[in-house]
């Protein structure tokens, strides 16, 4: 019976009262049939009938009986357990992407952007029941895609996240980025906001100061989680375009304004994070996922499928049986 659970267990000790049952029969056995009292059996030795042989059948199914109606009485079922989870207090999350030329620099693997779109996706993946949006920046900003809960829409729009320097102007604004998530969160009702602003150059483009779109982001309440990404000294930056379209890279120093992204962090209560590899940056996206959770009610309805009542008529077959036989078959002989 597998998948079965007993409600009251303790019913299986009346086990222990079938040997005492046995060993009572045993010692009547002989005051249960007629006695006719001879000087001699030899006449009767070896003449012992089939039907003397099978009595005893008459107690084992009585065993049996008594054996089912005890597991009947410990209330054998299996159980269906159905699970539904709600969302209770749920997250609005803004990722904020630089989409600078630098982003090409080949130091991660194939290159910056394509390495960060690869964690991001697992990371959207993951955060199953909290909604998204994405924000892209350069020299400028603007929203990708709203923050929502349709993650093929907010997956879809990261894969084809690139440079392209005829939509977005170049340079690293990391003020106007960080407002533009902010503007993208500021109406939400959610239980925790959070920003991912990600960057790997300095802030020398855009009209609004980081460390005043900081500010606001802490009016609000939004918790900024910041990312500087690069490997540390020189790596290969493009600087030219060949003319058939093709980027010329050379090696180049890294600079990333640190200080600048640990003061938005510090001022939101958010944290500051270093990516200098492709395996920093999957650490990196798996410990916000961890610090960032999302509290889900979970509710469980169970089925339970009583498995007595079988039994219970077994029982009863067994002992109408023991009755049948008794008052037919074995009903007199000695």
């Amino acid at each position: 019976m597998t998948n079965v659970s007993f409600l009251h267990p303790e019913f299986f000790w009346l086990f222990l009262a079938l040997p005492l049952a046995i060993g009572w029969y045993l010692y009547k056995r002989k005051e249960q049939s007629a006695i006719l009292k001879m000087s001699s059996l030899a006449p009767f030795k070896g003449s012992r009938t089939l039907l003397s042989r099978l009595k005893p059948m008459l107690f084992v199914l009585r065993l049996l009986a008594m054996s089912a109606i005890i597991v009947a009485l410990a209330r054998p079922r299996s159980v269906d357990v159905t699970a539904k989870s709600k969302t209770t207090k749920g997250i609005d999350i803004v990722m904020a992407i630089d989409v600078s030329g630098s982003m090409l620099a080949k130091d991660l693997k194939p290159n910056r952007l394509e390495a960060l779109k690869r964690v991001a996706s697992k990371f959207i993946e993951d955060r199953y029941n909290d909604r998204i949006g994405l924000v892209v920046y350069a020299g400028e900003s603007y929203t990708r895609t709203p923050v929502t809960s349709d993650k093929t829409v907010v997956l879809q729009s990261l894969k084809t996240v690139e440079y392209d320097d005829t939509i977005i102007a170049d340079g690293t604004g990391i003020g106007v980025g960080l407002a533009t998530a902010i503007n993208r969160l500021k109406e939400s009702k959610a239980k925790s906001r959070i920003i991912i602003l990600l960057t790997d150059g300095v802030n020398n483009a855009g009209t609004i100061d980081p460390r005043m779109a900081a500010d606001i982001a802490k009016e609000y309440g939004i918790k900024v989680y910041t990312i500087g990404i690069g490997t540390n000294g020189t790596a290969p930056f493009p600087y030219a375009k060949t003319p058939s379209g093709e980027f010329l890279f050379k090696n180049m120093q890294v600079e990333l304004d640190e200080n600048l992204m640990k003061e938005i962090a510090k001022t939101t209560d958010g944290k500051y994070f270093r990516a200098t590899s492709n395996k920093k940056l999957e650490e990196i996206y798996a410990e916000i996922n961890k610090l960032e959770t999302t509290e889900v009610e979970e509710k469980k309805y169970f089925n339970y499928d009583e498995k007595f009542k079988p039994l219970v008529g077994l029982a009863l077959i067994l002992l109408a049986l023991e009755m049948l036989f008794k008052n037919t078959i074995f009903r007199g002989f000695i």
